[in-house]
């Protein structure tokens, strides 16, 4: 006879806590495991030169006919005739 009781149910709610549990630790060990990867190959293409290139910071002036910040180095008219540029 199937009979259900306390105490199987308990154990049964118990191992199905522990297999997912278990699941949940083991795919969060793989996330760590891929992130330590990934910051450890940009770690050592960046030693290498390999790295994301750095933008050059431009000094930006404020054009006095129109009012809008344009880049010193290639700064153009505005289309304005009292434009500096």
């Amino acid at each position: 006879m199937l009979g259900f009781s306390l105490g199987k149910l308990i154990v049964l709610i118990v191992v199905i806590l522990v297999v997912w549990y278990g699941y949940k630790y083991v795919a969060r060990l793989e996330q760590i495991r891929q992130a330590l990867h990934r910051a450890r190959r940009a770690a050592e293409a960046q030693q290498r030169g390999g790295g994301t290139p750095r933008l050059k910071a431009e000094d930006m002036v404020k054009c006095r006919a129109c009012g809008a910040y344009v880049a010193t180095e290639v700064a153009g008219r505005c289309g304005r005739g009292d434009c500096p540029w």
